[in-house]
């Protein structure tokens, strides 16, 4: 109850801050990032750079309510069918400006459902990209699946095409909850799919799950992890719902009195936490967990984890390039974002141009502070050396910087002789305090709670 206290004295249950899947933020991109700086940066990618393609397709079947995802809902095959075409254009227009011997390293198909794509579409999206950017040995090519709009011939072409990892929302398997967020997804099906997939060769799963839902509590989330790790997946991701209806208009169908209390969010994440823990899944990161034998894990304990806009990943490439509206690009330069709405988008890309509307240009101190917010998030700590060796930033700068954060969390953090380190009860505070190395300044909106 004292540690309970203590957070809520620190603020942990009021403030809104950043995710910080980039930085600095996307709130924070700008118009000045245009097609032209873009291809420019396309043009200095190094020849034979193994790079990561994040593909986004924002259709779905039907709108979960809980979402806030740029998706947008169909009946009709007709906007996917046309949005493939306009994808392999973007990739054509693409290839017309890559330096030679570019190749994928990881490819991950988002959205949105891509498994939405009839088989035919799958197997010429997958063609354009490999024409353009063939695979690297070893690359990593992994695909969100929805239980609910996956079969046979979809299976058999994404194994065709390489997928050798896939992804599976699960959000939460009691069906009052389901219903109450507007997805319906029973464990029978997620099973199947599951074995499915197994049964096609895919040996690396994910799986998200969510706390902090409308009527979860902790009895109902100890069911659904227990019913999650029967399936036994490789990796999860246990993200906390956002609850940002003036973002998402569509979360205005989920009753705001059935939500948990921030302290409430704390215990699920807690029973959630332990239960991964106890069977043999290694923490990572702020919301993360692994097989002690997976990429991940790995990449944790060897010091090659990085963070991007699906999360954790151990993707060490230098650049990411997204395809499809609204997907972000990231750069040694910076990031450039594609237009988010799909009209407009699809309009840029048919015209030959390149679709970006928006991003950020790396200028003074974002590279080690982002590096420094990175860090925190992915190890808990910071390491001075690294920083001062690779950016010139003085240890100085780095030791002030220190003792505000100290001053600012007294108790949930500590100054080592390595640099500077988040203890185990400041952990549930990690965005805020990454929040203190944060060098712009930052308006709640937009953003969402703490924990």
């Amino acid at each position: 109850m004292e540690h309970i206290t203590q957070l809520r004295r620190l603020g942990l249950f009021d403030a809104k801050v950043p995710r910080y899947t980039s930085y600095p933020p996307a709130t924070k991109f700008s118009n000045d990032v245009t097609g032209a700086v873009f291809r420019e940066w396309v043009e200095t990618i190094p020849e034979g750079s193994s790079i990561s393609v994040y593909v986004h397709v924002p259709f779905c079947r039907r709108l979960c309510w809980f979402c806030a995802c740029r998706t947008q809902g169909t009946r009709s095959d007709e906007p996917v069918r046309a949005y493939v075409e306009t994808l392999k254009q973007e990739v054509a227009n693409l290839k017309a400006i890559l330096p030679a011997g570019v190749r994928i390293a990881r490819l991950h198909w988002g959205g949105g459902t891509p498994t939405l794509m009839q088989p035919a579409q799958m197997r010429a999206l997958s063609a354009a990209l490999v024409d353009a950017m063939p695979l690297a040995e070893g690359a990593e090519f992994s695909v969100e699946i929805d239980p609910n709009e996956i079969d046979e011939p979809r299976l058999d072409a994404l194994a065709a095409a390489g997928m050798n990892r896939a992804s599976i929302g699960v959000q939460d398997f009691d069906e009052d909850i389901q219903k109450t967020i507007g997805r319906i997804q029973g464990y029978e099906v997620t099973r199947d799919t599951v074995e499915a997939l197994r049964a096609h060769g895919i040996r690396s799963l994910n799986a998200d799950i969510l706390y902090g839902l409308p009527h979860q509590n902790q009895s109902r989330i100890a069911e659904s992890v227990q019913m999650l790790l029967s399936l036994s997946p490789d990796r999860v991701a246990l993200y906390g719902y956002a609850h940002v209806p003036w973002m998402a208009k569509r979360q205005s169908m989920i009753p705001t009195e059935a939500l948990p209390s921030p302290e409430e969010r704390l215990h699920l994440f807690h029973t959630a936490r332990r239960l991964f823990l106890w069977d043999g899944y290694e923490e990572i990161g702020i919301d993360h967990f692994a097989r002690p034998t997976d990429s991940m894990a790995v990449a944790a304990r060897t010091g090659h984890l990085r963070r991007n806009f699906q999360g954790y990943t151990d993707d060490t490439c230098d650049v990411l390039i997204g395809l499809g509206a609204s997907a972000i690009s990231r750069f040694p330069q910076g990031y450039a974002q594609n237009a988010s709405g799909t009209a407009q988008y699809q309009a840029s890309v048919r015209e030959g141009e390149m679709a970006t509307g928006r991003g950020h240009v790396f200028k003074g101190e974002d590279t080690w502070r982002g590096r420094m917010i990175e860090m925190l998030l992915c190890t808990f700590a910071i390491e001075t050396a690294p920083l001062v060796d690779e950016f010139g930033v003085t240890r100085a700068r780095l030791l002030e910087m220190y003792r505000e954060a100290e001053r600012a969390f007294p108790g949930m953090v500590a100054i080592t002789s390595e640099g500077f380190e988040i203890t185990e009860e400041g952990r549930p505070l990690a965005r805020m305090i990454a929040r203190a190395f944060d060098g712009y300044e930052m308006r709640a909106e937009g953003h969402s709670a703490a924990f």
